[in-house]
């Protein structure tokens, strides 16, 4: 805090006093009645059936030590307060929280489809006292299950604009081999060229948590899972980044034998010698990943990975000894600078907007409460950039549409948000948004309505808004009815460019493949208002980690009428195969509404 500016830190004095929580709520309410029923339940009403039946009934009990009006009084006070704090910023200059809605979800995993809709994922919960351990990290057996729901933001923000995509049943090697849907929270993900994610890993349970060897395809356009062979090692809390042959690489892991046994295997799926999946309908099924001959001894799990615009994979640990720089055709591994700041929790790290070609550099930033330093590789060496107002671990930085960047969420440490671990009241600072602008400076912004640390995430919609979840502590603690099934919540952000007037129009984009250094055309009704034609890649993010993360400009060509000239990337390393999110941008910077193109050819 001693170099943050002054203005940061009344900003942030302004806001502890403006979101301070009353100390008590009104006495607690009745518990509701448990539901009990004879026999095996199973056998009568089915897994999915019996399973609902149990949640209902540890809800109900949850309810006798953290009654429902506790939550209920929570979520109203954190609902006034933000309403307070936020008077002050105004939209076009800061933007603005909307909805806050119900889901049925956590939102520990997210990933932003092709088709506009969301993915959600996690865990069952065991627990659904904020004070208590709610997922079923060290669970062995039937209860420890993953779940997965999507959201369409078209259909709006009810309950039926969710969707129900259970994963696959699997036997867990846990010694009870009784089936469940697949216990995969916690696994890593990255999306494949023709937009599916494939996700990796996942908790056998037990040992702490211990490493699955899981590995699925989720298919946005059949909306289902596919399994594909088990990886070579189990992982729990691995990483995975998309490389410029649009295969997967998967470093470090918490392996089989338990917590703090994490795997030096590095694999990418799929293996050589199998065809990388590119249309729609090429479903991976079975297919093997391979090992590499590097290894990633990662120390700590989910390190940052990036492809960067020479092809290499960036690995930066959270030791400050262990960056690393991987050749994934080479096979080798090298070693990069050590980092000037110590030991990074759950921080973020950005590959920073470079013009027209990939990014070169990455910002590295949070992870350590006591240092709102932010910290860039570039040219092979590290410097020490702008400070935020103040250090956060938890947190989530995105890049908007702008190239532009945001932080979200946050905390001081794991489950603490400032008054001890599993305590839900928190430093009102961690519930501020902070904005990057292109010169690198950062200014604090509104608040949102929770407090979000460990397992919160966000995004960036087609329609230019934020998404915000995850953290299911804060949200079991402030969920306005405990018992409905409808465990989490999202919030949404206008950023400042929403409210900054009428938008450009994009109309229409090529369908197909669009080679690399190759000139296309887009057909737009604002065509002669647009100034910047920008790809965002879709994200897709789980603890602070988010690899997919890219934003490039376009060479505009020429405006004729209602069509834009526009040129793609030089190559595979300055922008990975896939879908990409496309945005024109006015001379305010106000961007339109995206629609999907697919970079390169077969």
């Amino acid at each position: 805090m001693s170099r943050a500016s002054r203005s940061a830190v009344l900003s942030v004095l302004a806001l502890a006093a403006a979101l301070t929580l009353p100390v008590a709520g009104p006495p607690p309410a009745p518990a509701r009645a448990a539901v009990h029923h004879t026999g095996d339940e199973a056998a009568v009403l089915g897994e999915d059936h019996a399973r609902t039946h149990a949640q209902l009934r540890q809800a109900a009990r949850s309810t006798q030590g953290y009654p429902q009006s506790r939550r209920t009084a929570s979520l109203a006070a954190l609902k006034e307060s933000q309403r307070r704090a936020n008077a002050g910023f105004g939209a076009a200059r800061f933007g603005r929280f909307t909805r806050f809605f119900p889901s049925p979800d956590f939102g520990v995993h997210v990933a932003l489809l092709p088709t506009g809709k969301v993915l959600l994922f996690s865990f069952e919960r065991v627990e659904a006292d904020p004070t208590k351990e709610t997922g079923p990290t060290n669970t062995v057996g039937r209860t420890n299950a993953g779940r997965a729901w999507l959201w369409d933001p078209a259909a709006g923000t009810g309950a039926g604009a969710f969707t129900n995509v259970p994963p696959p049943v699997v036997l867990v090697p846990d010694g009870t081999y009784s089936p469940r849907p697949a216990p995969f929270f916690c696994a890593g993900h990255s999306y494949l060229p023709n937009g599916m994610v494939g996700v990796f890993g996942g908790n056998v349970g037990g040992k702490g948590g211990s490493g699955a060897r899981l590995s699925f395809v989720f298919d946005p356009w059949t909306e289902k899972w596919f399994r594909n062979r088990d990886m070579a090692v189990g992982r729990w809390y691995p990483s995975v980044v998309t490389g410029a042959d649009g295969r997967q690489v998967i470093m470090s892991g918490q392996s089989e034998r338990g917590t703090g046994t994490p795997t030096p295997v590095v694999e990418r799926f799929p293996a050589l010698g199998h065809r990388v999946p590119w249309r729609p309908y090429d479903i991976p099924v079975g297919v093997p990943a391979g090992r590499l001959r590097s290894d990633a001894p990662f120390r700590n799990d989910y390190p940052h990975l990036f492809s960067l615009r020479d092809g290499m994979i960036y690995g930066l640990g959270r030791d400050a000894d262990q960056q690393w720089l991987f050749d994934p055709v080479g096979d080798v591994r090298r070693d990069l600078p050590r980092r000037p700041a110590d030991f990074r929790g759950y921080g973020s790290a950005v590959p920073l907007p470079a013009g027209f070609r990939g990014p070169d550099s990455v910002l590295v930033l949070g992870g350590d409460p006591r240092d709102p330093h932010t910290y860039r590789l570039s040219g092979g060496r590290w410097t020490t950039e702008e400070p935020r107002a103040f250090g956060r671990t938890q947190d989530g930085t995105l890049i908007l549409p702008d190239g532009t960047l945001i932080t979200v969420n946050g905390a001081l440490d794991t489950r603490d948000y400032g008054h001890g671990p599993f305590n839900p009241k928190a430093d009102p600072k961690y519930r501020q948004i902070e904005l990057r602008d292109a010169r690198g400076r950062w200014t604090l912004g509104p608040a949102q309505r929770l407090p979000r640390g460990y397992h919160s995430n966000a995004l960036i919609l087609p329609d230019g808004r934020m998404m915000v979840t995850g953290d299911e502590l804060q949200q079991i603690a402030n969920d306005p009815d405990i018992t409905d099934g409808m465990d989490g919540s999202i919030e949404l952000y206008e950023p400042a460019y929403l409210h900054r007037g009428a938008r450009p129009v994009l109309d229409r984009v090529p369908a197909g493949d669009l080679p690399y250094d190759t000139a296309f055309e887009v057909s737009s009704s604002t065509a002669k208002d647009a100034r910047r034609a920008v790809l965002l890649a879709p994200t897709t993010v789980t603890h602070s980690v988010n690899t997919s993360q890219r934003h490039l400009d376009l060479r505009m060509t020429g405006v004729r009428g209602d069509r834009i000239g526009l040129r793609t990337p030089p190559g595979a390393a300055d922008a990975p195969p896939g879908l990409y999110m496309l945005f024109l941008l006015d001379a305010k910077g106000v961007p339109s509404t995206a629609k999907w193109i697919k970079l390169g050819a077969r």
